[in-house]
């Protein structure tokens, strides 16, 4: 099972997209850790089996294909407090959001449903429907 924190293993065009957010937040005094990039599909099976067949709250609604880090384009971040993460400081979050969206990424924390703060995605305007059938970034 691969779940990489490695932000080699994101698609380049995203890699590039999230060393700049990296850098951009610690540059708005925010430390950032990368505690998710890419998962492989027992991955995401295993997290999706979390609070349905497996012990555990559920943390995704995404089957194996049907999530953003199954196709290399999605990181998920927690904002870093004397090097402890912060995950209820939603202030940091919506901060981290901001830079995230001013480098052309989406990030969950806008979302409707199932709101995720610690996402963000580029997908270059390609669908799931789009990656399952075989199309990728340029």
């Amino acid at each position: 099972m691969i779940n990489s924190r490695e932000i080699a293993d994101l698609h380049p065009k995203v890699a590039v997209l999230c060393r700049a957010f990296v850098a951009h937040c610690k540059a708005a005094g925010i430390d950032v850790l990368i505690t998710s990039t890419y998962r492989d599909a027992a991955s995401q099976a295993a997290l999706y089996a979390q609070g349905r067949t497996a012990p555990g709250a559920k943390v995704t609604n995404a089957k194996p294909g049907q999530s953003w880090h199954n196709w290399r384009v999605a990181f998920d971040f927690v904002p870093l407090l004397n090097g402890k993460a912060q995950w209820n400081d939603v202030r940091s979050f919506t901060r981290c959001g901001e830079i995230a969206e001013s480098l052309g990424l989406e990030w969950a924390g806008r979302w409707q449903s199932f709101k995720e703060l610690a996402h963000c995605q580029y997908t270059g305007g390609l669908t799931l429907a789009d990656f399952q059938a075989g199309r990728t970034l340029p």
